[in-house]
């Protein structure tokens, strides 16, 4: 038997059987992924040209699809701008702070949130967690309504954007959280131990030592989770209460819906023109989103070929 060349490990079966699995399910995702974008351009591109009573009084497809767009994006926006922060805090509790009979339980918690279906969190923002925001964004437009995020006039049920933006941000959290713990304790434990051992204080070796190894798992743990955010259907169907243009306010009744949310609401017609509408603005979410994680893996490569030197 010929040996391997020097410096390389001889390859038994089992290896060649898992690489093999490996590379089929990498190319099942692949043609999947391929599958559904060549569905949604033989399906949508008809929807970039029906007549103008399609779109709903728009004029044109942009006209219709811009204000979708803008809310995909700002409830989403929203959700990280308060996820993000939270999960890495949790995340650092599990790793480095809290002894392991609570960071146990409490990371175990944190990981059962991404196991209750869409709609149950839907239920939930609709019927408790909205009305008891409405206090909330009366006190705000009255302190803070110079803001355009504030100026109201307050929604009485409390189904808006910014409500469709926290319940978002709850149900990316352990997304988040998960991955960025996993992240925080592959940090070398020599690395951390050389900054403690320098005078470092528990929170600079975390910021000199933990945050720069973890960064490209911190990028793509914030990126999974603003994919599951663009993408969110029934939560937010449930608790915005669609219908507005393009705005910033983010507490007034009329509110810019979602492109998922749209989708599902409208569907129910289910006219030819109807439909090939709602899936050319599902074909502008999927490139949206396929350009967020294109994004994501151009950083994460970066920051790997930066640490590599």
């Amino acid at each position: 038997m010929k040996a391997p060349p020097p410096g390389s490990a001889p390859t038994q079966t089992g290896d060649r059987i898992f690489s093999g699995i490996s590379r089929a399910a990498g190319l099942a995702i692949m043609a999947t992924l391929a599958g559904v974008f060549i569905f949604l351009t033989i399906e949508g591109v008809p929807g970039f040209f029906q007549e103008e009573q399609f779109y709903k009084g728009a004029g044109n497809f942009w006209g219709y699809v811009d204000h979708l767009l803008f809310g995909t994006v700002l409830a989403a926006t929203i959700a990280l701008i308060v996820a993000v922060p939270l999960a890495f805090g949790i995340a650092l509790v599990v790793s480095h702070y809290a002894p392991k009979w609570i960071a146990g339980p409490v990371a175990y918690v944190i990981d059962l949130l991404a196991a209750v279906p869409s709609v149950v969190f839907g239920l939930w923002g609709i019927n408790l967690f909205a009305p008891k925001m409405v206090p909330i964004y009366d006190w705000l437009n009255a302190h803070l309504g110079w803001l355009p995020f504030f100026e109201g006039p307050v929604n009485p049920v409390g189904t808006t954007i910014l409500t469709a933006g926290l319940v978002l941000a709850i149900m990316i959290l352990p997304i988040i959280t998960a991955i960025s713990r996993e992240v925080f304790t592959q940090t070398p434990v020599l690395h951390e131990e050389a900054a403690l051992a320098l005078g470092a204080t528990r929170w600079e070796m975390i910021r000199l030592a933990v945050f720069p190894y973890a960064k490209s798992g911190m990028v793509s743990a914030v990126m999974l989770g603003l994919g599951r955010a663009l993408g969110e259907t029934m939560a937010v169907a449930m608790v915005l209460s669609g219908g507005g243009g393009i705005s910033f306010n983010l507490i007034a009744s009329s509110n810019p819906t979602s492109i998922a949310a749209n989708i599902a609401s409208q569907y129910k017609e289910n006219t030819p023109g109807t439909l090939h509408v709602l899936i050319a603005t599902g074909l502008v979410l999927f490139l949206v989103t396929f350009l967020v994680n294109f994004a994501a893996r151009w950083i994460v490569a970066g920051n790997d070929r930066k640490m590599a030197r």
